[in-house]
């Protein structure tokens, strides 16, 4: 015959059962906590990750229209790497099919609506800004570099002429010199002649520099608007710094002055410091 519980017996069974209860409901409630704050950690970490990679692609980018700075061999490579498609509307649906299927945010389907919503704006903003993939490649197809832009607005603005005649021994950019001494990255275009030849300003302009300092030797730095031009390893120079000198007129006589093997002008353009090939401008 089963004992009849007294009331308060009752009592302490009813307590201990709802203490069990509890811990059973405390123990979901941690475990659940572990779980969201594990899944909070992934996303973060995958978050991460996505902008890392966009970094490294917006380096590869910039190291693909900086032909001015880094060589050849590594421009092509970096344009070899940007070539391979990158589908961003197959990233998208794959991490929101992701976001999901884990089911990171505990949310009505309003709110999972909104959510995906932002993430396909954030990834087509990247997209409209051409961080590399296909779309980057078809406009590389008819974009010019910006020293070809540079170079068409200078000639579309001023009409330059050659400041001597001579033998081209030098054009812009990477050469294989015999002197340990002469820069490997040329930035400008060396015109060989005799000691004592004039020189002429191949455009009008401010004498911002003359001076003898340097691996210039003795150089002029003429501006015009945003365009500077170099006239370096003179023999002498003809104006002082402030003048203005007209196209055409004598500045200077060639020279072997500053880090040369010989006599030589040093002829170099820039626009908003950026170089500019002079080959590019004017026919030598």
């Amino acid at each position: 015959m089963e004992r009849v519980l007294s009331t308060e017996e009752r009592i302490k069974r009813a307590e201990e059962l709802y203490k069990s209860k509890q811990g059973i409901r405390n123990t979901k409630k941690e475990n659940n906590l572990k779980i969201s704050k594990y899944k909070a950690k992934l996303l973060k970490k995958m978050i991460v990750q996505m902008l890392i990679c966009l970094t490294i692609y917006s380096l590869f980018y910039y190291v693909k229209n900086s032909e001015e700075i880094f060589s050849k061999d590594l421009i092509n490579k970096t344009k070899e790497i940007l070539g391979y498609d990158i589908n961003f509307g197959k990233l998208y649906n794959d991490f929101s099919n992701w976001l999901v299927s884990q089911k990171i945010f505990n949310t009505d389907e309003e709110k999972q609506n909104t959510i995906e919503n932002e993430l396909q704006n954030v990834l087509q903003n990247e997209i409209s800004q051409n961080i590399g993939g296909a779309e980057e490649e078809k406009k590389e197809e008819t974009n010019l570099s910006q020293m070809e832009i540079d170079a068409n607005e200078i000639k579309s603005k001023y009409k330059l002429i050659k400041p001597i005649q001579g033998t081209i021994t030098s054009r812009y950019g990477k050469r294989n010199p015999t002197t340990a001494t002469v820069p490997k990255n040329h930035t400008g275009i060396d015109i060989a002649a005799n000691v004592g030849t004039v020189i002429y300003a191949a455009l009008d302009g401010v004498v911002k520099i003359a001076s003898s300092e340097g691996d210039y030797g003795n150089h002029l730095r003429i501006e015009k608007d945003d365009v500077a031009i170099y006239y370096a390893h003179c023999n002498k120079l003809y104006v002082k710094e402030g003048e203005y000198v007209k196209q055409n007129q004598p500045i200077a006589e060639v020279g072997a002055t500053g880090n040369v093997t010989g006599p030589h002008l040093h002829f170099e353009i820039r626009k908003n410091e950026r170089y500019v090939n002079p080959d590019m401008v004017l026919e030598f």
